[in-house]
């Protein structure tokens, strides 16, 4: 049995975040909510409990690579992939720091396996 997972959203773009609401439920995983900001972020996880969290590399107030470390940090250890309109956001010491799953520029979202990156995780 296939299990879908909650995603939140985090970016500021609001068209963004419509569109990765869309290529997440065509991959079977639902939108658990959306933030603009590094601090909505948190109370949100805080408040979701999603199992993944998709994220902005550049939020209006603070850098999302220090936030997706944040995030990896909660209890329930939610999936990170981090995303951004610059390919360049995020290397391999910036991922590994930020214990994300990986990094896919938002470009390059569409042809994404995301329900294997974000989905749930096997027993």
């Amino acid at each position: 049995m296939a299990v879908s997972g909650s995603v939140l959203i985090v970016d500021d773009d609001p068209a963004f975040q419509s569109l990765a609401g869309r290529l997440l439920a065509d991959c079977g995983l639902a939108v658990a909510g959306l933030a603009g900001t590094a601090g909505a972020a948190m109370t949100e996880a805080a408040r979701l409990r999603p199992d993944a969290v998709l994220v902005d590399v550049g939020l209006p107030d603070g850098d999302g690579i220090a936030l997706a470390c944040e995030l990896a940090a909660l209890p329930w250890r939610p999936r990170i992939l981090l995303t951004s309109s610059n390919a360049d956001a995020a290397g391999p010491s910036e991922i590994r720091r930020s214990r994300a799953e990986g990094f896919i520029p938002k470009s390059q979202l569409p042809n994404a396996a995301l329900d294997q990156i974000l989905g749930a995780r096997s027993p």
